[in-house]
C-alpha cells in the first residue's frame, strides 16, 4: 500500500475534494428524513398544502444540489484513480525494464503482464470507490445514528446494537476473503501463462496435433481458477444476506417500539418514518460499504502483488558513466575460466570457458542445440553475470564497465528477430536514435536487404507488430541492420542468418568484414559454412569448450567440429568438401 500512496500523493487535491464533496452530499441526505417528517407532521397531518409543497420543493432542491456534489466528487475521484494508476503502471514498466534477464526469468512474463493489466485495473477500481465511499458510508451510518438520537433517544438505542453487529459481520468476512483473493490472482497468472504460450506457439501446437492436449490443460487451469473464484464468491456473497437480515430485524424492532411510543403520545408518525428512513439509509450504506470492502480487499491484494515487483531489486543494477580507456594490446573480449548457471538450474550451462579475441577479428561459435552458444554471447553485453571466472572487455573486468557504456559499444542481432510496429526507420533508430538516413541505408546494404526495403517504400515502409509482414529472412536481416547502424565496437550475430540462403549469408558476412569501422564480430551459427573464414572458431559441446582455432586446425584436432562439418557437406572419396 505504501507504493500506492506514493503515487496517490501526486493527486492530493483530487483525493481531498472527491471525499469532501461526497460528505457534503451525505450531509444533505441526512437532512432529508427530517424534511419528510416535517411534511407528514406539519403538512399532511394538519392539511397545510402550502407547507407540504414548500417542503417538497426543498427536497427537489436538495436532490439537485446533491447530484451536483455527487458528479463533482466522481470527477475528482476518477481523476485521482486514473492518474495514480497511470503513473504507477508507467513506473512499473520502467522498473521492469531495469531488471536483469535473470530476474525476468525468475519472475516470469505471464505474472508481469497480469500485474500490469488486471492487477492495475483492480487497483484503479479500488481507489475510485474508496475515494467516493470509504468516508461517505461510515459518515452516513454514524450520522444517521446521531440524527436518530436527536429524533428519539430510546428508539435510537436499536442503532447502537445494530452497528457493532454489522461491523463484526462485515470485517470478519473481509479478513477471511483477503487471502483467498491473493490466491485467485496467482491462479489467474497461470491461466494467462497458458494463453500466452498457446498464442505464441500456435503453429507448433497445430503442427504436432496437440490442440486437444493444450485445450485440456487450459480447461484444468481454468477450472481451478473457477473453483477458487466460486469459493471466495460464496464467502463474499454472505455479506448482503447478513446485512439485510440484521438491518431488517432492527427495522422490525424499531417499528414495534415506535408503534408503542406513538400510542403513548411520545412520538409522532413523522418521527417514526424519519427513524425508519435513517435505518434504511444505514442498510443501503452498509451494503455499499460491504461491496466496497470486497473491492478494497481485492485491490489491496493486487496492490501488494504490484508492490512485490517494485521491491524486486535488479540483481544487475543499470549504471552509466564514462567508459574506461582500452588497454593497449588487450583483447577485445577475453573469457577466463567462465562458468554460468541459470537461477534454479541443476547444472551449469557453461563450464570453465576460456578464450580471447583481438579487436577487429571475427569469432565464430558453433555447437549442437543446447550447447551454450547463445548463453556465451549473452555474457558479453552482460545480460547475465557469470557465476565463476572473469570476463574482460578491452582489458577491463566486465563489472568495471558502466552497464550503459558497455552496451552502447555492442550491437546485437538476437537469435529470434524481434521487430516493433512502426516503420523501418523506427526499428533502425532503436540501434541509434541519432543515425542519419545515409547511415541507415548503409546498414541495410551491409545486411543485404536494401533493395527489398526500397521496393516496400524505403525507410518509411511500414513494419507490423513482430514484423509479420516480412519473411523470416527479411526479419533477420533487418535486425542485423539495426545492430550495424549503431557502429558498434563489438557486433554479435546470434544465429541471425539461419533463415538465409548460403549466397545471401556469404554476401552479408563479407559486407560485415568490409565495414569501415571494423568491429569485432561474434557469429553464432550451426552452419560450418558460415564460420569457415572466421579468425577463430569456438566449438561448444554441453556447455564445455571442446575446441578452438581456425577451420583447418579444428578439422585436424576437434572430433566434434569434424562431425558437424561432415554432417553438413557431402562426402566425396571419403573426404568432406
Amino acid at each position: 500500500m505504501k507504493t500506492l500512496f506514493l503515487y496517490l500523493k501526486r493527486y492530493r487535491k483530487e483525493s481531498v475534494l472527491g471525499p469532501l464533496f461526497k460528505l457534503l452530499e451525505a450531509a444533505l441526505e441526512l437532512i432529508v428524513p427530517l424534511i419528510v417528517a416535517a411534511i407528514i407532521d406539519g403538512g399532511i397531518g394538519t392539511g397545510d398544502r402550502a407547507y407540504t409543497v414548500r417542503m417538497c420543493l426543498y427536497l427537489v432542491l436538495f436532490g439537485l444540489v446533491g447530484l451536483a456534489f455527487s458528479l463533482t466528487a466522481q470527477y475528482f475521484a476518477a481523476k485521482a484513480a486514473v492518474g495514480c494508476v497511470r503513473d504507477m503502471r508507467g513506473a512499473l514498466f520502467t522498473h521492469i525494464s531495469t531488471l536483469s534477464y535473470s530476474d525476468l526469468d525468475t519472475l516470469g512474463a505471464s505474472t508481469l503482464i497480469t500485474r500490469m493489466t488486471s492487477d492495475a485495473r483492480q487497483v484503479q477500481t479500488g481507489v475510485n470507490l474508496t475515494l467516493r465511499l470509504f468516508l461517505r458510508s461510515p459518515f452516513v451510518v454514524f450520522g444517521a445514528m446521531i440524527m436518530a438520537f436527536t429524533v428519539d433517544a430510546p428508539s435510537a438505542l436499536t442503532f447502537t446494537v445494530l452497528i457493532p453487529a454489522l461491523s463484526i459481520a462485515v470485517f470478519g468476512i473481509m479478513l477471511l476473503s483477503m487471502p483467498l483473493y491473493r490466491k485467485v490472482q496467482k491462479k489467474l497468472d497461470g491461466v494467462v501463462l497458458s494463453v500466452r504460450e498457446n498464442l505464441t506457439g500456435a503453429r507448433v501446437i497445430r503442427a504436432y496435433c496437440k490442440e486437444e492436449e493444450e485445450t485440456e490443460a487450459f480447461r484444468q487451469k481454468h477450472e481451478e481458477l473457477t473453483r477458487l473464484e466460486h469459493r471466495v464468491g460464496r464467502l463474499s456473497a454472505l455479506l448482503n444476506p447478513l446485512t439485510y437480515v440484521l438491518v431488517n430485524a432492527a427495522i422490525v424492532w424499531l417499528l414495534h417500539i415506535g408503534a408503542i411510543r406513538v400510542d403513548s403520545g411520545l412520538l409522532t408518525t413523522g418521527q417514526v418514518v424519519a427513524l425508519y428512513n435513517y435505518m434504511s439509509q444505514i442498510l443501503v450504506e452498509l451494503i455499499k460499504l460491504a461491496d466496497l470492502i470486497v473491492t478494497m480487499t481485492r485491490s489491496i491484494a493486487c496492490a501488494g502483488r504490484i508492490a512485490a515487483i517494485f521491491q524486486t531489486s535488479s540483481s544487475m543494477p543499470m549504471t552509466d558513466g564514462p567508459a574506461p580507456t582500452a588497454i593497449d594490446g588487450a583483447p577485445a573480449i577475453e573469457f577466463s575460466h567462465v562458468s554460468l548457471r541459470y537461477p534454479g538450474a541443476g547444472d551449469d550451462s557453461l563450464t570453465d570457458v576460456s578464450f580471447s579475441v583481438q579487436p577487429g577479428q571475427v569469432l565464430g561459435i558453433i555447437g549442437g542445440t543446447g550447447s551454450g552458444k547463445s548463453t556465451l554471447v549473452n555474457l558479453i553485453p552482460r545480460l547475465y553475470d557469470a557465476t565463476e571466472g572473469t570476463i574482460r572487455i578491452d582489458g577491463h573486468p566486465i563489472d568495471a564497465w558502466p552497464t550503459q557504456a558497455l552496451r552502447r559499444r555492442i550491437g546485437i542481432a538476437m537469435q529470434k528477430a524481434v521487430l516493433f510496429r512502426g516503420s523501418v526507420r523506427d526499428n533502425l533508430a532503436m540501434g541509434d536514435q541519432s543515425a542519419t538516413d545515409e547511415c541507415m541505408n548503409d546498414a541495410l546494404r551491409a545486411a543485404q536487404i536494401k533493395d527489398i526495403i526500397d521496393e516496400k517504400g524505403g525507410l518509411d515502409a511500414p513494419v507490423t507488430q513482430g514484423g509479420t509482414n516480412l519473411s523470416g529472412g527479411q526479419k533477420q536481416r533487418l535486425s542485423v541492420a539495426r545492430a550495424i547502424v549503431r557502429h558498434p565496437d563489438i557486433l554479435i550475430l546470434d544465429d541471425s542468418s539461419s533463415a538465409l540462403d548460403y549466397a545471401t549469408d556469404a554476401a552479408m558476412r563479407q559486407a560485415i568484414r568490409d565495414l569501415p569501422f571494423r568491429p569485432t564480430v561474434c557469429i553464432v551459427s550451426q552452419r560450418a559454412a558460415s564460420l569457415m573464414h572466421a579468425d577463430r572458431i569456438l566449438v561448444l559441446d554441453e556447455g564445455r569448450l571442446v575446441g578452438q582455432g581456425t577451420h583447418a586446425e579444428l578439422l585436424d584436432t576437434c572430433e566434434v567440429y569434424r562431425e558437424i562439418y561432415r554432417s553438413q557437406f557431402e562426402q566425396v572419396g571419403g573426404d568432406a568438401v
